[in-house]
């Protein structure tokens, strides 16, 4: 008796543990309860979110990140105390009930199931069975049909053709609330499908169409270590999935209570979820910023410009369409307009496209849908062409539809161009067989191989010409001195005001930084970089020509008292913005990924209206597109800039770049320097001070006086909180340039907390800087301000 007593308390032991991860008929759970995955990698229970008191029914991590909810069964109808009972009933529908047994919330599945059992799979999905089923795939009902505001990986973002059953996804109403929130995101199936996110009845954000490796408007989502992704459109579904990678990081999407899709990955080794990716970058995302043929370009100011330089205010065409005789215009580098008027067919080629769109009088537009080999598919607009912005990374060519006379326009133009271009090399053939032409050309040669500029797209200045430019480099000309030499400013005749950066015989500098600047920087056009006119390498002379920055250096301004007060708050985030879009630029979207390694503030001119130029690319390194790090023995830069793995290790990557703007960054908010600050009451650098002010809550003590007039709280306080998640001590915590621009951008935006800076130590109290304590504030009121001259 002993032994069968024994048998049938393990079997029943045997049961509860293989129930674990189920719930059934005769196994409900309450508040207080819970099951697990059978992998113990997702949780079900009840929970209280945030501060608040009601309890809900949802599922979460629960190997990582206990807490992080990803599903809520009762969303809108919470429980106010903890009596709450999910139970399964013998028709398969879990339901959840209250103390007087009162319907709080069910499944709504219209399946009748003989022997149901509820499952808690370790994909995070909640299934209901028959509990002898032996398919996988057959449910009755699960959660992944009824997300939250996560998308986990194997959920499906879309509609099925067939059932009408619509997968998306709806923000919480706050992070005390579960509640459904003002925005949503979902599949559109009018014309090509896309994606939009609904701010209530309005849309706030388009993901494009999809164009065979991404959605037009996300270039951002690459290929990566973390998972696959991809679209699915037939005849009985169309939806967006990702799935994780073997071995994978734990990876979620949220839709915040702020509109934003976030991409967040789990880092094990610091026990925190970073934000990978943002399907929102800055304004030009919103819907429909600019109106109908219109672009958005995100560093214009103002944004919006027409399609077409003939078309008048409101981009109207001017010249009307004449049907069968119109013509195309191809753009390129954009995010194509919104696909709901329109028609789309995935077998025929763009030839035969173009065809049928120049054969219907209303149709727009026309493009490929799968850039992939060469592109396939034909995409036809019909109606205004609207939500298109600058993307420079974007593969998608658009053929928009214009008069045949707007077409030999720009026939005559390109002929034009063509017939000056050969006149030009005709008469620069006939003056070469000049023999002291051909001699001064070979000196010339010889000296530009030695540099490596054969294949430079910019003027060769010759020195006399330099020499008149600049009072034959006289020492009332010089505006500024660095590692390179001396830098004079200049006047070409009949020309612009000139910077001229000439390599001193007893320059730390040499060929090899003036050959990479001149390399990387002639092939480089940001609005926040500075522009290259030319070179000059004649003699002994090397020289570069750049623009002239009226307004001198950023450090000019912010580290001097008599002229920091002429810098207003606006001022400063509008240069902390700039310099922002000018990095992310190099980093992400010229033809080549630069990482700058010599990022400060006397690095940062500004031009006549304040903007700032990034400038000074000697120290600059070329990255190739799969390449991430670089390790040089060779550590070269500015300390106080620099990160602790280049310093230590001489490991550089864009998060090298990415720690110096977070130091640029303190600077332009406190007006002090970092490696010469110093405090009464710690020994900490400007980092170390800022890290201790953010934690003790009083952050804006950080604030330079000159800002007490002016400034914008909230927009200080993020600049500060981006600062130090920009300066965090591993590069793998710090964030990309592309999350640094959106997140001073928009305002509301959740950013996650920042962790201890690098170089966070204390000094010996003898090495201390004898700058000045003195903190007055000169304001516009007290200086008489002139226009100064700088590089």
């Amino acid at each position: 008796m002993k032994f069968l007593a024994s048998i049938f308390i393990c079997f029943n032991f045997l049961l509860v543990v293989l129930s674990l991860d189920t719930i059934t008929i005769d196994q409900p759970i309450k508040d207080g309860d819970t099951i697990v995955s059978s992998g113990g990698v997702y949780e079900l229970g009840f929970f209280r979110p945030g501060k608040s008191t009601n309890r809900y029914v949802g599922i979460w991590y629960k190997k990582i990140s206990t807490g992080t909810v990803v599903w809520v069964a009762n969303r809108n109808n919470p429980l106010y105390d903890t009596s709450g009972v999910l139970m399964l009933n013998p028709d398969g529908i879990l339901v959840l009930v209250n103390s007087t047994n009162a319907m709080i919330w069910s499944t709504n599945s219209s399946t009748t199931l003989k022997n149901p059992i509820a499952r808690l799979l370790d994909s995070g999905n909640l299934v209901i069975r028959e509990e002898n089923e032996k398919r996988s795939e057959i449910f009755a009902w699960q959660s992944f049909d009824y997300p939250g505001d996560t998308l986990l990986p194997g959920m499906k973002l879309g509609r099925n053709l067939v059932t009408g059953l619509d997968w998306y996804i709806s923000s919480w109403k706050s992070p005390d609330d579960p509640g459904i929130g003002e925005f949503v995101e979902r599949m559109d199936i009018q014309g090509y499908p896309q994606l939009f996110v609904w701010k209530g009845s309005s849309i706030a954000f388009s993901s494009g169409p999809w164009n065979g490796l991404a959605f037009s408007g996300s270039p951002s989502l690459q290929p990566n270590t973390y998972f696959t992704f991809g679209f699915v459109l037939n005849k009985e579904e169309v939806y967006y999935k990702y799935d994780l990678k073997n071995g994978s990081l734990p990876t979620r999407v949220v839709l915040t209570s702020t509109g934003l899709i976030n991409h967040y990955t789990w880092i094990d080794r610091t026990q925190s979820w970073v934000l990978y990716l943002t399907a929102q970058f800055d304004n030009c995302d919103r819907f429909k910023l600019c109106g109908p043929y219109a672009r958005c370009v995100i560093n214009n100011s103002p944004p919006c410009e027409c399609l077409q330089a003939d078309w008048s205010t409101g981009c109207v065409r001017r010249t009307p369409l004449a049907c069968h005789q119109d013509g195309f215009r191809k753009f390129t580098g954009i995010k194509v307009p919104d696909t709901r008027k329109s028609w789309f067919n995935e077998r025929i080629g763009l030839e035969e496209c173009k065809k049928l769109c120049l054969e219907d009088c209303k149709c727009t537009a026309y493009s490929n849908i799968d850039v992939r080999d060469g592109g396939s598919g034909c995409l036809l607009w019909f109606g205004d062409l609207i939500d298109i912005r600058e993307l420079s990374p974007n593969q998608q060519d658009l053929f928009v539809r214009v008069a045949a006379s707007e077409v030999d326009k720009n026939r005559k133009r390109k002929k034009s161009r063509m017939t000056a271009i050969v006149s030009a090399v005709v008469a620069t053939c006939v003056l070469s067989l000049l023999a002291w032409c051909a001699l001064f050309h070979r000196r010339k040669k010889r000296k530009g191989k030695e540099v490596g500029t054969d294949d430079m797209e910019l003027p060769l200045f010759d020195l006399v010409t330099v020499a008149n430019a600049t009072k034959n480099f006289s020492s009332a000309n010089v505006i500024g001195e660095g590692g390179f030499g001396a830098v004079y400013k200049g006047k070409l005749r009949n020309g612009p005001e000139i910077a001229v950066k000439r390599l001193s015989e007893y320059s730390g500098q040499g060929l090899q930084e003036l050959k990479n600047e001149l390399i990387l920087i002639s092939k480089l056009q940001h609005r926040n970089l500075v522009k290259l006119l030319g070179y000059c390498l004649e003699e002994e002379e090397r020289m570069l020509i750049y623009e002239f920055m009226p307004n001198n250096s950023l450090d000019y301004f912010i580290f001097d008292q008599s002229r920091k007060g002429s810098l207003s708050w606006i001022n400063r985030y509008e240069i902390a913005m700039g310099i922002s879009r000018g990095l992310l630029y190099l980093h992400q979207d010229s033809r080549l990924r630069i990482i700058h390694r010599d990022l400060k503030t006397s690095n940062i001119l500004l031009d006549i209206d304040l903007n700032p130029r990034i400038s000074d690319f000697g120290l600059a390194k070329i990255f190739g597109a799969d390449q991430t790090e670089g390790k040089t023995k060779r550590v070269i830069g500015t300390y106080g800039y620099m990160s602790p793995e280049y310093v230590v290790d001489g490991k550089y990557s864009v998060k090298s770049d990415v720690f110096s703007l977070g130091v640029l960054l303190l600077e332009i908010i406190s007006g002090r320097k970092n490696r010469k600050f110093h405090h009464l009451s710690h020994h900490h650098n400007l980092l170390g001070h800022a890290w201790l002010l953010w934690n003790e809550g009083k952050a804006l003590e950080l604030m330079d006086e000159c800002l007490k007039e002016s400034y914008v709280e909230s927009q200080v306080l993020i600049c500060i909180q981006v600062s130090l998640l920009c300066v965090q001590k591993l590069p793998e915590d710090r964030p990309t340039m592309a999350s640094v621009v959106f997140w001073l951008s928009n305002e509301g935006v959740e950013l996650p907390q920042p962790k201890q800076p690098g170089f966070f130590i204390e000094r010996d109290s003898t090495d201390q800087s004898n700058e000045s304590t003195d903190e007055r504030c000169i304001t516009g009121n007290d200086l008489s301000l002139t226009i100064l001259e700088a590089r």
